[in-house]
């Protein structure tokens, strides 16, 4: 039977299944709060019903009734959705028992393997991320990560793959759902990497697991993880086993009931499908919690480290306070990467003062040019710079504006640069861009004159560098006008978006 697909164009549609309130201490939060918010909030309640209640569990959370809806286990290494199922379990009498092919018996599948967790409670028996398959296929799929599969060296009957990886940064061996189940295995995992993120320094990584709280994953499996969630949305069987599990362990998945928390922590995607589910389109680019720091030390240097491929640098610093676990204090300095590609959209960090001094702001600079600021104070504080859009190779620089003020940095990460209009810092110096040019910049009088092509643009918008709209204005040109009112913005940095072109300008 076809399957039911709930396209959540609002996010709230799906939480209307979880009890009113549910989320309330998530509300507002993005990046690696958000994360941890749901850590705390998944954590409270759940009820550990032990290994072998996984078999009782099935009999209520596992069952097919959106697809045949038979009554039969719903297994996701062998439902085809569009065909006849390649053979049916019936709840407990198919109970795996031993088996030598398909069909068999069913078994417990840990989407993330008990080996990276030393099959240990409550892990072992944690249903949300623990779903009843086939015997055979389940021992197929071993240990491995989820990736995108080259060549197949096994392929089950419904079109589930192990094989040679061919997800970009990952060339070992992976295992392939196929697509109607690849967002429910990467929701599956953001819960696992949610709930237990403050094990996961604890785990093995298996090649997937990342070992800090944030972002919790591997880079290249996030990618492919952010990908599957965006092509493959939360479907009705997946909110019903949700429910289900929730009546049985008494938490959530919320991915499930809110899937806009995903790009919400880990990136900015479309939240539709993808021309290349494995390009990081979108996702984030880079994840810094400052986990491998160098030692504790209430000194003042210049430190340096790498992680992820991107070498830190961060100047009159020291490395005892801590915002999560771990952070970088910064006084009179800087911190600043080594090069990274794919550009960067969107950044996000969280920052502290320590000890005593006064509210202030980092400049946060691109290839040596301000796109923003960061606010700092006493309260821990997250803050996100929006379509900042610069493509290409970039080094991204932190700089405190106070030579005294004494301040901590943790949960740094940047998204990928996703726009079609390729843009570069040159170009935001030059604020020209698809034939456009502001001029003369900066502006002044509150006015802003624009040269180019004009007559069929269909909206103007401006936002601040943290990314908040300060105006709109619909049919900008229609007048023939080459020049557009302002209302009362302060001296500063400015981004003109004109339908897909932005354009950066100061106001004097």
């Amino acid at each position: 039977m076809k399957k039911i697909i709930l396209f959540l164009v609002w996010a709230g549609l799906a939480n209307a299944q979880a009890p009113a309130g549910y989320y309330n201490s998530a509300n507002g939060l993005t990046g690696a709060s958000l994360k941890t918010a749901l850590s705390s909030i998944i954590t409270n309640g759940h009820q550990d019903k032990g290994y072998g209640g996984l078999w009782t569990a099935y009999k209520t959370t596992d069952i097919d009734k959106n697809y045949e809806n038979d009554g039969s286990i719903l297994d996701i290494y062998s439902e085809k959705p569009t065909a006849t199922d390649p053979y049916k379990f019936t709840p407990v009498t198919n109970q795996c028992g031993t088996y030598s092919v398909e069909g068999n018996c069913y078994n417990r599948e840990h989407i993330v393997p008990q080996s990276l967790f030393n099959e240990a409670s409550p892990m072992v028996s944690d249903i949300n991320f623990i779903r009843a398959t086939d015997g055979k296929v389940n021992g197929m799929r071993s240990n491995y990560p989820f990736g995108k599969v080259g060549t197949a060296t096994f392929t089950s009957k419904n079109g589930s793959k192990l094989g040679n990886s061919v997800s970009s940064g990952y060339a070992g061996t992976v295992f392939e759902p196929i697509d109607e189940f690849k967002g429910d295995v990467a929701r599956m995992i953001f819960y696992f990497v949610t709930r237990y993120q403050s094990k996961l320094s604890t785990f093995s990584t298996g090649n997937m697991l990342g070992s800090t709280t944030f972002p919790g994953l591997q880079t290249w499996e996030l990618n492919v993880l952010l990908a599957w969630h965006n092509q493959d949305p939360v479907s009705q069987a997946e909110i019903t086993r949700n429910n289900a599990s929730y009546s049985y362990q008494g938490n959530r998945n919320p991915f499930i009931d809110n899937p806009s928390y995903v790009n919400q922590i880990w990136g900015t995607g479309s939240g539709g499908g993808t021309t290349n589910p494995e390009t990081p389109t979108g996702t984030n680019c880079v994840n810094e919690a400052f986990e491998t720091i160098p030692a504790s030390s209430a000194s003042y240097s210049t430190r340096t480290w790498t992680n992820g491929g991107i070498t830190w640098t961060a100047t009159d610093a020291r490395t005892d306070q801590t915002i999560s676990t771990k952070a970088i204090t910064v006084r009179d300095g800087s911190l600043k990467s080594s090069s990274s590609a794919n550009g960067i959209g969107s950044l996000t960090v969280t920052t502290q003062l320590k000890f005593t001094g006064s509210n202030g702001t980092f400049n946060v600079l691109v290839n040596g040019v301000t796109v923003g600021t960061i606010p700092y104070s006493a309260t821990v504080a997250t803050t996100t710079i929006s379509n900042i859009n610069v493509s290409g190779n970039v080094v991204v620089s932190l700089e405190n504006n106070s030579s005294s003020d004494r301040v901590a940095i943790d949960n740094l990460n940047w998204t990928c640069y996703s726009g079609t209009a390729k843009q570069s810092v040159s170009s935001l110096e030059k604020s020209e861009i698809n034939g456009l040019q502001i001029y003369p910049n900066p502006v002044s009088n509150q006015e802003i004159f624009v040269k180019g092509e004009t007559q069929n643009i269909k909206k103007a918008e401006i936002y601040n560098l943290q990314g908040k709209v300060m105006q709109t204005i619909y049919q900008p040109f229609k007048n023939s006008r080459n020049s557009l009112k302002i209302k009362n913005l302060e001296q500063g940095i400015y981004i003109l978006k004109l339908d897909n072109s932005t354009l950066k300008f100061v106001v004097q």
